[in-house]
């Protein structure tokens, strides 16, 4: 390998570590608020919502948020209100990432990677499906947020393929994370009042669990392709 490859790769990597880790410690940190200050927070008026979507989007952008748990934690006090915030919080953390970088890589990663013929080849081959790798990358729980915003902006993906792949592929874990947060709110009145009439809890408890089982089957049987 030689020098400005191992430079490209190196450098990103560590990146990519921190990408991936800050935003999984400070969400942890957010989750942990959101229990113990349950009471102050289901007291948000919508302006509070409004200003922690804005504050939520910068986050994400700028890797100190994750967007799944957000999503289980919005869902959790607000339920299917929580879908507008959660779409505007991933679409602008996306928009955002790709502006930053672009302003201040300036396609410099993107032309050294293409030095290389056998990088080159792969980035071409990539771009022949840019909209469904991205729409998987994003589709895929196993990839950070913040790291694939980065990765894409950084090969020189297109802005509208970013935006159109990225939204699709985070509607499906953006609605079962809401979901699952607003039937976790359910779940918990339910074991706090134990005498009423479980039925439609234990309904919906049934399809989130049949829902999770199918949407692993699909991803599985994508991936295998």
């Amino acid at each position: 390998m030689t020098n400005s490859l191992r430079n490209i790769f190196t450098g990103p990597a560590l990146l990519g570590l921190v990408l991936s880790v800050t935003p999984l410690l400070m969400s942890s940190w957010i989750t942990y608020y959101a229990v113990t200050h349950e009471a102050q927070i289901a007291q948000f008026t919508t302006s509070d919502w409004a200003l922690s979507t804005a504050v939520c989007s910068l986050g994400c952008a700028f890797a100190l948020m994750l967007p799944t748990p957000l999503a289980l934690i919005f869902g959790y006090f607000i339920g299917w209100r929580a879908t507008l915030p959660l779409f505007i919080i991933n679409m602008l953390a996306i928009l955002l990432v790709n502006l930053v970088v672009r302003r201040l890589d300036n396609d410099r990663v993107r032309r050294m990677i293409e030095e290389n013929p056998k990088a080159a080849r792969i980035l071409t081959r990539i771009r022949e499906q840019e909209l469904k790798f991205i729409f998987f990358a994003k589709l895929s729980p196993a990839l950070p947020f913040s790291l694939t915003n980065m990765v894409f902006s950084l090969s020189g993906a297109s802005l509208r393929n970013i935006l159109l792949g990225g939204f699709l592929g985070m509607v499906p874990r953006t609605l079962l994370a809401i979901w699952t947060g607003a039937e976790a709110h359910h779940i918990r009145t339910l074991l706090d009042n134990p005498n009423q009439d479980a039925t439609s809890q234990i309904a919906v408890i049934v399809l989130l669990v049949v829902s999770v089982g199918g949407l692993v089957s699909v991803l599985i049987k994508a991936w295998g392709k």
